[in-house]
């Protein structure tokens, strides 16, 4: 059972990735625009005459501002559509589709109740959802419609209807039955929502009330749970919902510390960005760009000397991918391999990081990761007197001294196996998450058989001889690479009561449950 959850925890988490892989060029709009029609910095830097008011450059960061502002304004929708995408197993193009349908129906629904007996009484209840008065939801909302419709999608996009009603199986069922089910879910919501919203609220006030005390245990926990893949699991609702803070902003309620910032960063006449958002996230610049590139300089100068020149090249790269970017994981997990005990070390200073910065009143956010990239458009262009910016240099300084020379005493001391100390006949090399999972765990694989899939590949001539698989309303439509390996007779045997060859298009009349038939097909490719 707990395999099962982790499993399924695992697989939300990644689906997670694909919305919040638009944050970072979100971002950077946002902070390149934010930036350079901010008066002050412009007056600061002397750029008014050249980029102030009036001009092409102020227009056009102008409209970076505006493109960027725009994902953020509609993180819900998009989480809808990412999540289901990221939890369907085959067809996501399906439920991409299926989970905006489903999203606009719910909120419809829930706007239509709002009309009919009102809002309910809480304050910041009611917000508007692409133009839709509706309950204020945010991420979570997208969230519920994502896994709801991946959870039908996967087990309805092969259904077979009975006969007159075959033409709206398969795949196209997903989004009539999301439609269906997301109609009755904004109903039930209009009445739940506000307890769960309520219970949420009061989570959020508990969090801020920890103090620094909290702020060290997520910082701990959310390095912790990278070896997992939970940690998007994890910082998603403080960084989205109402757990990580609510604050108002230009007279509007923002629920979410990331949402907080980004809120503040295209507001005007913003004196200092709001600290009890930023706690959740300028902790990571510690790490990524002076703590990690100190543990990099401690295991290159502890690699064997005729071993020191490959692995600094690993070494070297993977420092200034973590300065630079914020992508950690090829040093997290080389320690993480060898040395599980650094590997607790680390997160014991990401907890104290994230503390300091609090305590420093560090007002940097970010948008994915934290490396140089988003400290100069969140943090030094936005001016120290707004950022505190340059406290994380003062702490940073001191996270890559200690991380250099505790991790060079422990590599020593106890013979860990890093990069460049490894026994003679073994590859110097950085290691990855597929490495640790496969230590942990082995690979798995799975083996399934569609025998009816693989007389149609058969009858196409085999995989390599694809070059595209569609279908319509009756027919598989498959363009192949030599039509002269076609078989009719196996394709005909298969259930096909007609075959059309036009040059390389192939035509496979299968009537209305061909959608399955193409999906089935799909899989059956897929697992070759």
């Amino acid at each position: 059972m707990k395999d099962k959850i982790f499993a399924v925890l695992q697989r939300i988490g990644r689906s997670f990735m694909l919305p919040i892989a638009i944050l970072p060029v979100a971002g950077l709009f946002l902070g390149i625009g934010g930036s350079f029609t901010n008066q002050t910095m412009l007056d600061t830097y002397n750029l008014t005459s050249l980029m102030g008011p009036g001009t092409v450059l102020n227009d056009f960061f102008a409209i970076l501002n505006s493109a960027g502002g725009i994902v953020f304004e509609n993180l819900p929708i998009i989480f809808a559509m990412g999540v289901a995408i990221g939890m369907a197993k085959a067809e996501k193009e399906v439920a991409a589709l299926s989970g905006a349908i489903a999203f606009f129906i719910m909120h419809s629904s829930i706007g239509a109740l709002i009309k009919i007996n009102g809002a309910p009484d809480l304050s910041g209840a009611t917000t508007s959802v692409l133009g839709i008065t509706s309950l204020q939801m945010g991420v979570f909302g997208g969230i519920i419609v994502g896994l709801g419709v991946a959870a039908l999608h996967n087990r309805f996009y092969k259904i077979e209807l009975p006969q007159v009603l075959s033409f709206f199986g398969g795949t196209r069922f997903i989004p009539i039955i999301s439609a269906i089910t997301y109609l009755f879910v904004g109903i039930l919501m209009y009445f739940i929502w506000p307890t769960v919203q309520s219970g949420i609220n009061q989570v959020g006030d508990l969090v801020i009330k920890s103090g620094y005390a909290g702020t060290f245990v997520y910082g701990f926990m959310e390095r912790a749970l990278i070896p997992f893949g939970l940690h998007h699991v994890f910082y998603l609702p403080f960084w989205q919902t109402a757990v990580g803070g609510t604050a108002m902003v230009n007279g509007v309620l923002v629920e979410g510390a990331q949402n907080i910032f980004f809120a503040e960063l295209a507001a005007p006449g913003i004196q200092h960005f709001n600290t009890e958002a930023t706690r959740f996230m300028a902790g990571k610049f510690p790490l990524m760009i002076f703590g990690l590139p100190g543990a990099a300089l401690a295991m290159y100068k502890c690699a064997k000397p005729e071993k020191r020149k490959v692995a600094a090249s690993l070494l070297v790269s993977a420092a200034l991918t973590s300065m630079l970017t914020g992508i950690t994981e090829p040093l997290e997990f080389t320690f993480l391999f060898v040395a599980p005990l650094l590997y607790v070390i680390h997160c014991i200073f990401a907890g104290l990081a994230y503390m300091f910065m609090h305590i420093l009143k560090v007002g940097v956010g970010m948008t994915f990761s934290g490396g140089l990239i988003d400290m100069t458009l969140f943090g030094i262009l936005q001016g120290n007197a707004k950022t505190s910016w340059i406290n994380i240099v003062f702490v940073g300084i001191i996270y890559f001294v200690v991380y250099y020379f505790l991790f060079s005493f422990l590599i020593k001391k106890f013979n860990y196996k890093t990069p460049g100390r490894e026994d003679e006949d073994v590859e110097v090399k950085l290691y990855t998450r597929a490495d640790v999972n496969a230590k942990k765990s082995g690979e798995k694989q799975q083996d399934g058989k569609d025998e009816l899939s693989a007389l149609i590949l058969e009858g196409l001539g085999g995989k390599d001889n694809l070059s595209d698989v569609d279908c319509c309303a009756t027919r598989l439509r498959v363009t192949v690479k030599d039509s002269e390996k076609v078989n009719e007779a196996i394709l005909k045997s298969t259930g096909a009561s007609g075959v059309i060859k036009k040059g390389q298009g192939v035509q496979v009349i299968y009537g209305p449950r061909v959608s399955v038939i193409k999906s089935n097909l799909e899989t059956y490719i897929n697992s070759l």
